[in-house]
């Protein structure tokens, strides 16, 4: 069964989960910004997408970009998790796996490693 939960508070879930990353990674990640959607138009099943140039792929001819987007769906959460504590953990997951490929690294490590 599905959950409710305001937006304020799903916003709030994805500021903890964003509070879990060490000073060193939140200070690295330039250019990016988080943001909380409904659902996917395109894929209304997927949980987050990042879109945008890693960090990894940067050169020294990265100027006047728009930001990249971490976006973090609402609604299929709140459809697959049936309580407060499994929704915190997979909006943590999500929202890690995205900043994850901020940061250049590809889905085959990020669900090996658990982050999937």
């Amino acid at each position: 069964m599905a959950m409710w939960m305001s937006e304020r508070s799903f916003e709030n879930l994805v500021g903890e989960a964003l509070d879990l990353l060490p000073d060193e990674l939140m200070n690295a990640m330039t250019n990016v910004v988080v943001l909380v959607r409904p659902y996917n138009s395109d894929d209304p099943g997927i949980l987050g997408l990042y879109t945008g140039v890693a960090l990894t792929e940067r050169t020294m001819d990265y100027t006047g970009f728009l930001p990249d987007t971490i976006e973090i769906y609402r609604e299929p959460l709140l459809q697959m998790c049936s309580s407060d504590d499994e929704l915190r953990r997979e909006v943590a997951i999500t929202v890690l796996h995205e900043v994850g490929h901020h940061f250049g690294i590809d889905d085959a490590w990020l669900h090996a490693n658990g982050w999937g």
